[in-house]
Formats: structure tokens, sequence, C-alpha cells
């Protein structure tokens, strides 16, 4: 990716975003941009005019650490917008390039890993990269995720299903806020690992398939997503709000290990049970047409 043009997008989106009484300046009737001004981020980060209007003209390389503080100070970034600056900050540098994560092509869990996923059977657990593979799951997870694992292509990718596939309107109720939300872990990752070619084609993908996508992916927006509660409405058994909780790998760096749970005694419990008795029918009926087929092969 271009990081100049990074740079430029996404300050230039989040100045827009301020309003000037939020942070102590009258809003005025005679404002021609949206948000704050140049001068007046310069002000508040006390820098010059000069400075600022370069940085924000994409040439971040050698800001130091102080100055982007400042910079994300005026803006009202938040956590995961300040650290997205950084990461483009540090893209940029010639001699301090960001590490560039391992391809998960072609990548196979440890077996120690897969028994550790198959050991949760409340709930649905996988294993995603930045770029949203499913590289792998338990068997509640490959049945939550079913329609995206019959998608053609492989490994399955939430990403791709969320934007190219129809039936993602009906697993998602709240379809524009999993899209929102899908477009900025992308957009997150992309600072993170920026020359990593995987990651680009499937923005290009999505970017030339999906007019929402294309939307979505100029807002620049950029989150931390490790917890919280998404209700979906599955084939199935039906619409369950879940909690999940995602971790950072440490053995596996750009790997996230996501556990989804209903909370105990609800309705929501009870389809999740419905929904591993249907994955346990499903995974019998596999292997045994499985079985069927070798004693064909073999004549047995």
């Amino acid at each position: 990716m271009d990081n100049r043009s990074e740079v430029r997008e996404f300050l230039t989106s989040r100045r827009a975003k301020v309003d000037p009484k939020d942070v102590g300046l009258p809003t005025g009737t005679n404002r021609r941009v949206a948000g704050l001004r140049r001068t007046e981020v310069a002000v508040l980060a006390g820098v010059s005019v000069e400075y600022y209007t370069k940085l924000e003209r994409g040439a971040i390389s050698g800001a130091s650490p102080e100055v982007l503080h400042a910079i994300a100070k005026a803006l009202l970034l938040d956590d995961a917008e300040r650290a997205h600056l950084f990461d483009l900050a540090h893209a940029a540098s010639p001699v301090a390039r960001p590490p560039r994560r391992r391809s998960t092509k072609g990548w196979m869990p440890h077996p120690s890993l897969q028994w550790i996923l198959d050991s949760v059977t409340a709930g649905p657990a996988f294993v995603r990269n930045g770029r949203m593979d499913l590289l792998a799951a338990n068997t509640l997870g490959r049945a939550f995720y079913k329609d995206a694992y019959d998608m053609p292509g492989q490994p399955p990718n939430i990403a791709r299903f969320t934007f190219l596939d129809e039936r993602s309107y009906a697993f998602y109720p709240d379809w524009d806020s999993f899209a929102q939300i899908t477009a900025s872990i992308l957009r997150t990752e992309a600072g993170r690992d920026p020359h990593n070619k995987e990651l680009h084609d499937l923005i290009g993908e999505l970017s030339t398939r999906s007019k929402e996508f294309r939307r979505l992916w100029s807002a620049h927006d950029v989150r931390h997503h490790g917890t919280g509660f998404k209700t979906f409405h599955h084939s199935v058994v039906g619409q369950m709000t879940l909690a999940f909780e995602g971790m950072e790998m440490e053995a596996e760096p750009g790997l996230t290990l996501t556990i989804y749970c209903a909370e105990p005694g609800t309705d929501s419990a009870d389809r999740m049970r419905l929904l591993a008795s249907w994955a346990a029918s499903e995974d019998s009926d596999t292997k045994m047409i499985d079985v069927d087929k070798q004693r064909t092969e073999t004549g047995s």
C-alpha cells in the first residue's frame, strides 16, 4: 500500500471527526471544513503549522513518539487509532520496518492446538489470522460458521463471507455493524502488516466486488476487537446472543484464538446445545459416508 496516502487519508479523516467544541474551540459559522483546521491541530499538538501540514501530507517518517502522542491527543484518537498512527509511522521508517508476519498460507495447527480447540465443548472456538481466515476450529466452530466453510476457496474467510455471501445478511441481524467491524479489523491489520501480499489481495478482491466494503474501507476506521457480546441468527438453531473473548497467541504472532459462549440459563445457551447436537450428528454422518466410500474403494 502507498504509505503516504494511508497517512494522509487517516489523519484527514480523523481531523474531520473532531468537533471543535470537544477540544475547547469555538464552533463558529464560517468553517469551510468538517472538524478541525490544520492550524488548530498544530496549535493543540504544539507543533508548527508547516510541520503538521508536512505530516498530514504523508511525510511522517522521522516523527518522534512525543510528536505522534501530541497529534493523537489533539485529534482525540482512541487506543486503536493511536496504535494505528504509530504503525503507519513505523512502516514509513526506512530503518525500523515493522516485523513481517509469517505467512499462514498452508499453515496447519499443531496437534496440541487442535486438542485444545476440541476440548472447548460449550461454544465455538477458532483460530484466525489478521486477514480473518479461519485456520482451525473445534466442531462447534465449524458448525457455527458452516456457511463460510461452504464458500468456494480455501481457507474459509470471515471477511469474504461478510461482504460476498448473501447468507451473511441473515447470519448477522445487525449486518451494518458487523460489516463495519470487519472492515476496521482489516484496516488495523493493514497498518500492522503493510507488506502482506495475501492481505492486499483480499482487500483488492473485496474492493472490486463489494461497494459496501469500498465505502467502509474509505472511512479509515480501526479498532481493537477483543471482548464483548454479539448477536447471530444461525440457520439451524435461530438467534443467539454470545459473549466472546479474543486472545493473541504468544507462540504464533499474528494469530488470534477466539471463543464464543452463551450466558448459562438463557435461550441462547439452549440453542447452543442444540447446535452442538446437530454438529455431532453431522460429524457422525460425514464419518459414516467416509467409511462407506473407503469400503467401496477397497471392495470390502
